[in-house]
């Protein structure tokens, strides 16, 4: 295929306004914190810039390779996806890092398997629905392997454990279903599933069934269970309309766990107030709004799909991790995308939106 057409400039701006943000408010959320751990303010600050040029390299890449690539070789990178997702819970090579072993550590590297298992199994499910066609319709043909196969990384990326991104792959996978064909006597059958299996997998661990109570009643344990939501709707609230001005959050002085990477759209809500997250708002808004215009119109169903899955991963993310914040959901340890920080969920976000420019080169008008 011959590129016939700049990419979508408007989903790159979004993409870059939202990494700046991010640099933005993790120099004045993350300060205290590196102080504290590194005696330095700027040491996570720095490490988000050179990530952020490897994201942004990273992105330039994937927007001129041709996405049909990825057809060839979407089975090996499903094969390295659960085979990260399998190394990563080994003793001794998975690192453990808040109770959880997701990070997998080259030197000063550090690889989070995960973040890379949104990314493949868009890819693969992408190519496989495509291939499949209207045999998606046929439980047995179409739909049963693919939901084998986001069980097996389900209960892998639980193992970890991580149900905020377990969560994310489901709800993107779920979409990519509805827009490949599927039947909608299947889609419901399996949210009918779904839920009771969520809620199982909630309540038998005593950690996610505390962060559940915590969010029916955060006030119940306001030192323990329910501190980091209450922490949040301080930081929320006490921002206003215009907030409290850039730079000068008082939640960040170790007051609110994790300011600059779970809850970094707290601090944005006090800092810059009710303005600065309804502009973060707006910014995802327009993300979703270009990532299904590319979608509907890229000429061919592998294309349509890897659209549809990016976009979902991203905006599903988002969500999640904004309703954790404002307490409309229990906390799942998802972060913000573009915005928080994190080395490896930056690259494989923009990458991810790398691809989707070039996907954008097709679409026709």
């Amino acid at each position: 295929m011959e590129n016939k057409k700049a990419p979508d400039y408007i989903l790159l701006f979004v993409v870059i306004t939202l990494m700046l943000i991010g640099l933005i408010m993790i120099l004045s959320a993350s300060s205290i914190r590196a102080l504290a751990d590194y005696n330095d303010s700027f040491y996570l600050f720095r490490h988000q810039l050179l990530w952020s040029v490897i994201g942004i390299l990273a992105m330039i890449f994937f927007m001129n390779l041709d996405y049909q690539i990825y057809q060839k070789y979407a089975r090996l990178i499903l094969i390295l996806t659960i085979l990260g997702l399998l190394i990563v819970l080994i003793p001794g090579i998975g690192r453990v890092a808040g109770g959880s072993r997701r990070w997998i550590i080259f030197g000063p590297i550090r690889i989070q398997p995960s973040e890379l298992a949104k990314l493949g199994m868009v890819i693969y499910l992408s190519q496989y629905f495509a291939r499949k066609g209207e045999k998606v319709k046929d439980f047995l043909e179409g739909l049963l392997p693919p939901l084998i196969i986001l069980g097996i990384v389900f209960l892998l990326i639980l193992l970890e454990p991580d149900l905020g991104t377990a969560i994310t792959i489901a709800g993107t996978v779920f979409l990519m279903l509805f827009v490949a064909g599927a039947r909608y006597a299947h889609l419901g059958l399996l949210i009918l599933v779904s839920v009771p299996l969520l809620l199982f997998f909630i309540i038998r661990e005593d950690y996610r069934r505390e962060r559940l109570f915590s969010f029916l009643d955060p006030w119940s344990d306001p030192l323990d269970t329910g501190y980091h939501i209450i922490q949040s709707l301080l930081a929320l609230g006490s921002g206003g309309i215009f907030g409290v001005g850039l730079g000068q959050s008082k939640q960040k002085f170790l007051y609110l766990p994790e300011p600059g990477t779970d809850f970094i759209f707290a601090i944005i809500g006090e800092e810059l107030g009710l303005i600065g997250t309804l502009l973060v708002l707006f910014l995802f808004f327009l993300f979703a709004w270009r990532g299904l215009k590319i979608a509907l119109n890229v000429p061919d169903l592998f294309g349509s799909l890897l659209a549809t899955g990016i976009s979902s991963m991203v905006i599903l993310q988002a969500l999640i991790n904004i309703a954790v914040v404002t307490s409309s959901m229990p906390i799942t340890g998802i972060t913000l995308p573009f915005i928080s920080y994190g080395g490896t969920s930056l690259v494989i976000m923009l990458s991810s939106v790398g691809i989707l420019l070039n996907i954008s080169r097709y679409a026709l008008e």
